[in-house]
């Protein structure tokens, strides 16, 4: 297996976003080979059954879920790519 490393961070680092206890610390990456690594609360189990009919996830993959000042402040990292 290739090795992969995280290239960067997208938005603001957790403290930035006043998380600095063990509860809520989301985060983006971008990663080496052009995908993308997410920090969040795994919520399969709730979400997975409330999918819309076109949307589905493979066996080994998560429904996780990050907060929106996370995704809001990595909106302009994002948008550079």
């Amino acid at each position: 297996m290739t090795s992969i490393d995280i290239t960067r961070r997208l938005g603001a680092t957790p403290r930035e976003r006043g998380s600095v206890g063990n509860g809520s610390c989301p985060d983006l990456f971008e990663l080496s080979d052009g995908r993308f690594a997410v920090i969040g609360t795994d919520m399969t189990a709730d979400l997975d059954p409330k999918l819309p009919d076109d949307g589905g996830r493979a066996d080994h993959e998560k429904i996780v879920v990050i907060t929106r000042d996370t995704l809001l402040r990595a909106q302009a990292d994002i948008a550079a790519l």
